[in-house]
């Protein structure tokens, strides 16, 4: 009775928006007991978490997971309803990648402590829905959180978990992984782990299907397993193969790939480090760093340019070009 005088005032002035809301309401209700199909918002829901994989497109990070975390919130009411469970997988799995992806963004922003609880959410979420290259790839992707704060040896093992999740199939999660796993290696010294690895990526990317070389966060194209690859080579010192994948890595990077090009050209500043030329090196990472909207001169950006100047040794710090970098870092 209460129902029917709520509706009742609510069309006593037409059809209005609370009039219409109410209408909707009682309509989901039962309609949800009697469809076995998907609602109508998760179709839409897939298309904006595929949409999102396209990353920043030259927009904030901080717009972007604004707009990723909105929508993230929308899957809530139709996680807490019964549904069939070919239904609830895909729910799970859209959970799984907008997590993932929102632990993406707070990882580039520096939010290390956020980042690994958006990426437990996208790990329970992925295991949820079945998906193991989805489950693989959230692995993967969180152990770039340790990779890139200093913690390689966690990094190593999250991404070894990965891999093993991911199976021996050329498939994106798989071959991340690898490239991951590289690069948390030679982070740690271990130089024949590294190479292995690498090895191991650059086969599967040479079985990859092009179904899944698209330049997404969520697939791996040539341009960021070359971005992997030059931080990797650059860390074992190996400017030349490092300088290989820096130049075909910014030739397929899209000038509005900002924070991805930064971090290339921080990488071909370390190599002329190693190579004996520091002042070279550092001039390189402030011109780099001072052509970034303030927005980005944090976080990732920030830890790469700091690795640099930590490892230039203390004789060189009275240098005008080694005080700039100092300076720029600390701004």
């Amino acid at each position: 009775m209460k129902r029917r005088n709520l509706l009742r005032g609510a069309l006593a002035a037409g059809l209005t928006t609370p009039a219409l809301a109410a209408l909707t309401a009682a309509r989901t209700d039962v309609d949800q007991t009697l469809s076995p199909d998907a609602p109508q918002d998760l179709s839409d829901l897939e298309a904006a978490a595929e949409s999102y994989g396209y990353g920043y497109h030259g927009q904030q990070p901080t717009r972007v997971l604004a707009d990723l975390v909105t929508d993230f919130t929308t899957l809530r009411p139709l996680l807490t309803v019964p549904q069939p469970a070919p239904v609830r997988a895909r729910l799970c799995r859209t959970a799984g990648q907008m997590a993932g992806m929102t632990a993406i963004v707070l990882h580039d922003l520096g939010s290390r402590r956020e980042s690994r609880a958006w990426f437990a959410t996208a790990a329970r979420a992925a295991a949820e829905s079945g998906d193991d290259q989805l489950h693989a790839w959230v692995l993967a992707r969180e152990a770039m959180v340790p990779l890139n704060y200093g913690v390689p040896k966690a990094a190593a093992s999250l991404a070894e978990r990965a891999r093993h999740v991911a199976g021996h199939r050329p498939t994106a999660a798989a071959t991340l992984a690898a490239a991951v796993a590289a690069r948390a290696y030679a982070l740690n010294h271990q130089s024949e782990q590294a190479r292995a690895a690498l090895e191991a990526a650059d086969a599967l990317m040479a079985r990859l299907p092009e179904s899944e070389r698209s330049d997404t966060w969520l697939t791996y194209g040539e341009q960021k397993h070359h971005v992997h690859l030059s931080h990797a080579f650059t860390t074992l010192g190996d400017s030349r193969l490092a300088h290989v994948s820096q130049e075909r890595a910014l030739e397929l990077s899209a000038p509005t790939s900002t924070m991805t090009r930064t971090l290339l050209n921080i990488d071909a500043a370390a190599c002329s480090h190693h190579d004996g030329d520091t002042e070279q090196a550092c001039r390189r990472t402030v011109a780099a760093l001072t052509a970034l909207p303030p927005d980005y001169r944090t976080g990732l950006v920030r830890r790469r340019a700091l690795d640099l100047y930590e490892a230039i040794s203390a004789q060189h710090h009275h240098e005008r070009a080694v005080q700039e970098l100092r300076d720029v870092v600390a701004g």
